[in-house]
């Protein structure tokens, strides 16, 4: 039978509430005996730290215990592929940044995981913009980044950056940079953003493109100069900073959010607790004044959100990187 006006508008009525009772079941559903939640990266980083400061939130109403288990190598691969093949009662939760899923496919011939059909998409964890900053190794007088371009190009043996590894999103924008103003800067792979600052802070590398909060100290302290920042808008960790385009580059709009999945099929109901408990546990004073600490904006989102943003992060750097023609192979 046809529903009538009168049956779609009365079922339109009762959605909120039957959201509410699914909300509310999911909170109060007894709390699984052992949650893991796993993250590509190495202890002490960034990925760890807003792993660790929403484990301890998640206990006890969402598990008992919840550890969280670094599970480090190919540049998080290693976690993504033993998260697909997991149980999907909740129980084990990846946390990963958007470039895993969103630009890998287009720099890798080949995969172990489809970032789709492997993985269900849960909320937002965080957002950050990037930041370009120079050291001790260019001249003092250099203070913005039209300045830092004309002095590479005074200085092509000189004019390199680092980034915290190659095929990443600040390696793309560093690249993009030096394009954008007609020359090539040389770029440095490193294993995480913190080695190439410290590096270019000893004078070993000219500049490095990585997340703004791993640069915020180094500033503080005078050791560095932040030229950019990469996001639509000034960044509110480095206010006085210019955006890219601020100063002239078109179109040089990027930030980066870190995501929390389940494995593939995991039931609804599970995604709807395990969104609840996350988005509860991301929204603790604790939790969004520690990330801040770290540049960090904490932000969650429903399944669907997530979802819709991962597919448009993909579709955005497919062109981009065949502009850039980078593969993991070159």
């Amino acid at each position: 039978m046809k529903p009538t006006r009168r049956h779609v508008l009365q079922s339109a009525a009762a959605l909120p509430m039957l959201q509410l009772m699914g909300r509310a079941h999911a909170q109060s559903a007894a709390p699984l005996e052992q949650v893991k939640v796993i993250t590509g990266f190495t202890p002490g980083g960034t990925s760890d730290t807003i792993c660790r400061r929403v484990a301890a939130k998640l206990q006890p109403g969402y598990g008992k215990s919840v550890v969280v288990e670094n599970r480090t190598g190919a540049g998080g691969q290693i976690a993504i592929t033993a998260v697909k093949a997991m149980p999907t009662d909740g129980s084990v939760i990846l946390q990963t940044p958007m470039s895993m899923l969103g630009i890998y496919p287009h720099i890798y011939k080949k995969l172990p995981y489809d970032p789709v059909a492997d993985l269900t998409p849960v909320t937002q964890g965080a957002v950050f913009d990037f930041g370009f900053a120079v050291g001790p190794a260019v001249p003092a007088n250099v203070r913005t980044l039209a300045e830092f371009l004309t002095w590479a190009k005074a200085n092509p043996d000189k004019a390199n950056f680092g980034s915290p590894a190659a095929g990443s999103t600040p390696h793309f924008i560093g690249v993009l940079i030096g394009r954008n103003a007609g020359i090539e800067l040389k770029h440095v792979p490193y294993r995480g953003t913190q080695p190439a600052v410290l590096d270019m802070i000893g004078g070993q590398i000219q500049a490095v493109s990585g997340p703004v909060g791993e640069f915020t100290q180094q500033v503080a302290a005078g050791k560095c100069r932040l030229l950019a920042v990469s996001g639509a808008s000034r960044n509110k960790f480095a206010p006085t900073v210019p955006t890219l385009v601020e100063q002239g580059m078109k179109d040089m709009t990027f930030n980066e959010w870190f995501g929390f999945f389940l494995p593939a099929k995991a039931p609804a109901d599970v995604v709807q607790r395990a969104n609840a408990a996350l988005r509860a546990a991301l929204a603790a004073p604790e939790t969004v004044e520690g990330l801040e600490l770290m540049g960090l904006e904490s932000k969650s989102s429903t399944p669907g959100e997530l979802a819709a943003l991962l597919k448009a992060d993909t579709e955005r750097w497919g062109p981009l990187i065949k502009t850039i023609g980078f593969t993991a192979e070159s």
